[in-house]
């Protein structure tokens, strides 16, 4: 197996080793590549391979478009999305909540209990 390494990361280390590789010729980085990417183990990559990599890729783009939609909640910069910072965001959405309708909102997602949505129950939230 290849270890706790994404199908991703394996993909930039056999760039990196052909990239900054002692010499290699592009026959022996194309071999490293594809040892990298090979889920199988078969010697030879498949569609498979290759939509693994496309899918993490994407999962990487979605993930980096949730921390920065968490960041316009996150009014203060306080790591957290507080009952204040979502009625601020929903009233510039057009969206007019009182504060005790965004504690009702929050509360549902509040995992850990202590009123404010850490990044990790966005991402719940959001699924």
């Amino acid at each position: 197996m290849h270890g706790e390494r994404t199908f991703a990361e394996r993909a930039k280390l056999a760039v990196k080793v052909h990239h900054f590789g002692s010499g290699q010729s592009q026959e022996k980085a194309a071999e490293v590549a594809v040892e990298a990417l090979d889920s199988s183990d078969n010697g030879l990559l498949d569609l498979e391979d290759l939509f693994k990599l496309m899918e993490e890729n994407d999962e990487k783009e979605k993930l980096k478009d949730l921390r920065q939609a968490f960041g316009m909640h996150d009014e203060d910069g306080c790591g957290f999305i507080t009952p204040k910072g979502l009625k601020k965001m929903l009233k510039n959405l057009g969206e007019s909540k009182s504060i005790d309708e965004c504690k009702v909102m929050i509360k549902h997602f509040d995992i850990n209990g202590d009123g404010v949505l850490s990044f990790e129950e966005f991402r719940v939230m959001m699924k």
